[in-house]
């Protein structure tokens, strides 16, 4: 009936048919987008799916836009999570707490004992609830920032004929620029290149700045001084195994700076202390 039909009205299903040809390859929008959110969650499902196997918990976070604190119970970092799961082994897990007028997780502690990658976990779980995703957790209640910026430390580049201090005070001064009070800011061993006193000194300032702005933060350091610098931060500190100190245990735990870097532990478990160099030379 329909070539009937067309028979009658050449000139109308011709201008059809032509319709058809041109419009072969459309898409709606919001299917194509659809299409590629569904094949990005599919890849991540993929992507956890040996992570899973090994029995590390992902969970949906309770999320908000308004109610500003966090409360995590078994955080990872999701790429050193992948990693070991390739290798048989399996990650610890850490938790972290930021309620009533706290803004700031301030992580020291001795290097190699989790701090920088505890701040990565931080900003992934964040993101991640973002996107609508599972997160590294047990559980997970967070509030959803208006954008994430990272400090990490960069080596110093010849083609910018900038030092290490002067590239860490530039960027610093694009992040408070452009953060705002619902932003979430990691900081990671900021102005480690400069002296102690001139760190401390830019380490407070920045902080001061940053919780006056209302946000929430992380700021991994080798300074003390900032875990106590207002009652709006929280100390974390990396633990080591107490029989041994020169072994991480990997958790962060909330408990006042102890300063301590136990690099006389270390020395000594590689035969490097001040009496086995000099029984060494001696002999």
């Amino acid at each position: 009936m329909l070539e009937l039909v067309a028979q009658l009205f050449p000139d109308e299903f011709a201008e059809l048919d032509s319709y058809c040809r041109r419009s072969a390859s459309y898409v709606d929008d919001r299917i194509g987008r659809f299409e590629r959110e569904v094949q990005f969650y599919l890849a991540y499902l993929d992507y956890i799916a040996p992570i899973r196997a090994r029995g590390q918990s992902f969970c949906y976070p309770q999320v908000s836009t308004e109610f500003r604190e966090l409360r995590l119970v078994g955080g990872y970092d999701l790429p050193l999570a992948a990693k070991l799961a390739r290798e048989g082994a399996s990650v610890v897990g850490n938790d972290a707490q930021l309620t009533g007028d706290e803004r700031a997780l301030v992580v020291s502690g001795p290097n190699q004992g989790g701090k920088t990658t505890f701040a990565r976990m931080i900003g992934q779980i964040h993101y991640l609830a973002e996107l609508g995703l599972a997160v590294p957790a047990r559980s997970a209640e967070v509030f959803l920032p208006d954008r994430i910026f990272c400090h990490f430390e960069q080596e110093e580049r010849l083609s910018t004929l900038r030092s290490r201090l002067e590239n860490d005070l530039e960027r610093m001064h694009d992040i408070l620029a452009e953060a705002t009070s619902s932003s979430l800011v990691i900081l990671n061993e900021t102005f480690s290149s400069t002296t102690l006193s001139d760190a401390t000194f830019l380490g407070k300032a920045i902080l001061q700045r940053l919780l006056e702005r209302g946000l929430f933060c992380v700021y991994v350091t080798f300074i003390d001084e900032l875990a106590s610098l207002s009652g709006a931060t929280v100390s974390m500190v990396a633990m080591v195994d107490p029989v041994d100190p020169a072994r991480r245990t990997y958790s962060i735990l909330r408990r006042p700076a102890d300063g301590l870097a136990y690099a006389a532990a270390i020395s000594h478990k590689y035969g490097l202390d001040y009496e086995q160099l000099k029984h060494r030379i001696g002999s």
